[in-house]
């Protein structure tokens, strides 16, 4: 029997601290798609529909990973966020209309987020009595000051590492789906057979689930942090200048993507899970909030279930918040011209920073007069779905562009597997206006 030596050992222990740093924007993109009010959605579907919607998350996994694969690639290529590349290849009022709708269905999305975060809070601390946990709103404010105190003051390396642990929040909800008794066998068989409906309330579901997993702000905030990666790497270029890096930036991005796209979506396939077995079971089947689905599961599922799904809410908001603001000041600082970056002290990019606290200060407001989370998110989700279909076929456009990715244009196979992710959300966003009329 071989021996190990401590080389050995030690590369062993290396390799998942290895992989840690290379996994970068596409794990932080990834695990930012889980929302608190994508966490809602997800729960809504496992509520009224049992595991008859999994289906719809693993037939997403490659439609994102390849609409996130561009966006980055576009990113690492050029330098250039998407927002930069947009104005630089199509008409600037057209560009500046999507990133205002941009803008606005991320200010209405972290608000919603906030607001489930601070009621998660509220019932954590009064042991499931929302009643004896003190002031939501309080909580609510607490948590914007400190988002964005970290995102504006904390280095940029140091603020890339503290997302990257927050994804770890995630696993909060694999945790509950393993407590609570599931039958595997049967969640496997849904994965793969779909069970498909043509009901309103099944096709306004399934919209929901498509519109939360593939979302505009995720394309600009990944293919922004490459800019930043880059920005941040001594000697890194990007790759229309440096091109001998290319054959190894891509095979990063692209294991950084799957993986950070793969993991986004089992843990959305975990609550849908999650709430089907209990929830579902149990004939809850109507979720407004996260809070709500966390409230609910207390005296089906115990304590320890609530308790963990609650504080999953709270860790993939702080890791959900920053990723909203920051894409929207990424994407209007490209359109005018002002400083961007993450890197950047905030004395060098006060506009950016700006935009950053003044969206979370909108989202704090929207909590204090009392919008209506569910119809905010509603409106929210048709913002983003008008928008996402245009910015997904100007990305196919752009990645297969010459004049803007040189010799990297995006190969066949992700060309088609992009198209077919934008035609999806087409259809989706068809089906989305067909139910409202229904």
């Amino acid at each position: 029997m071989a021996e190990t030596t401590a080389d050995d050992d030690q590369e062993a222990a290396a390799g998942p601290a290895k992989l840690f740093q290379v996994l970068g924007p596409g794990l932080i993109t990834g695990a930012s798609d889980d929302d608190p009010s994508g966490i809602a959605t997800y729960s809504q579907a496992g509520a009224q529909f049992g595991l008859d919607l999994g289906w719809t998350l693993f037939f997403s996994w490659p439609l994102m990973c390849a609409i996130q694969e561009i966006s980055a690639r576009i990113g690492r290529v050029t330098g250039r966020g998407l927002a930069g590349n947009l104005k630089r290849h199509y008409p600037t009022p057209l560009v500046l209309a999507l990133v205002s709708a941009l803008l606005v269905a991320n200010t209405i999305n972290l608000g919603a987020d906030l607001g489930a975060m601070g009621a998660s809070l509220q019932l954590i601390a009064g042991g499931g009595d929302a009643s004896k946990g003190g002031p939501e709103l309080v909580y609510v404010a607490v948590l914007a000051a400190i988002i964005v105190g970290l995102e504006v003051f904390l280095s940029y390396q140091r603020y890339a590492a503290v997302l990257k642990w927050l994804t770890l929040s995630l696993f909060a909800y694999v945790a509950v789906a393993l407590v609570v008794k599931t039958p595997w066998a049967e969640v496997g068989y849904h994965l793969v057979v779909p069970h498909i409906s043509l009901e309103a309330g099944y096709l306004t579901v399934v919209v929901a689930v498509l519109g939360t997993t593939i979302s505009p702000y995720l394309f600009f905030w990944q293919a922004e942090e490459e800019v930043e990666e880059v920005k941040e790497e001594p000697g890194a270029e990007p790759l229309i200048r440096a091109p001998r890096a290319a054959k190894k930036e891509f095979a990063r991005i692209r294991l950084d993507t799957y993986l950070g796209m793969g993991i986004s979506n089992a843990v959305a396939l975990f609550i849908v899970v999650t709430t089907a077995v209990t929830l579902h079971a149990q004939g809850v089947t109507n979720i407004q909030t996260s809070s709500d689905a966390a409230l609910a599961l207390r005296p089906i599922a115990g304590q320890f279930a609530f308790a963990l799904f609650a504080l999953g809410i709270v860790g993939c908001g702080l890791l959900a918040v920053p990723v909203l603001a920051g894409a929207a000041a990424f994407a209007l600082g490209e359109v005018f011209g002002f400083r961007v970056g993450l890197a950047r002290r905030p004395e060098r990019a006060k506009t950016f920073y700006g935009v950053i606290a003044a969206a979370c200060f909108v989202g704090v407001l929207l909590n204090f007069i009392r919008i209506d989370p569910i119809k905010a998110l509603f409106w929210s989700a048709v913002v983003n779905g008008v928008t996402a279909v245009p910015i997904m076929a100007m990305i196919m456009h752009l990645g297969a562009h010459r004049a803007a990715m040189g010799r990297f244009r995006i190969p066949l196979g992700l060309r088609t597997v992009g198209w077919l992710a934008t035609a999806v959300m087409a259809a989706a966003a068809v089906g989305m206006f067909a139910t409202l009329n229904a």
